[in-house]
């Protein structure tokens, strides 16, 4: 599962169990069946009980995953940019990218 856009409410509701929407419990159940959960946290600055809350979900099981752009790529257009943040969250989930896969790098 991923949750994308994942704000620091929604993760701190997964972190402490706040089962209050459907995202939130879906996430539950997600780590409770120790399947993969990424999160894409999409806050900054980063204060350090965003850091904590993050260090905590990690605890539990979920990859927290900020989507920062890979500019060592050379990146051609922002579509590239995009792509190859969607192909790192589809490797993230050990599943096969269909257009293509990851760039070596």
């Amino acid at each position: 599962m991923v949750v994308v856009p994942c704000s620091m409410k929604t993760l701190v509701g997964i972190r402490m169990g706040y089962n209050n929407d459907l995202v939130i419990r879906a996430a539950s159940v997600t780590l409770k069946e120790r399947r993969r959960l990424v999160l894409v946290a999409r806050e900054t600055s980063l204060t350090s009980i965003y850091l904590e809350n993050m260090l905590e979900v990690t605890k539990a099981g979920a990859v927290v995953f900020p989507p920062v752009m890979a500019f060592h790529m050379r990146p051609s257009s922002i579509d590239d940019m995009v792509q190859q943040s969607v192909m790192r969250m589809i490797d993230l989930l050990d599943l096969k990218a269909v257009d293509g896969d990851m760039q070596d790098g």
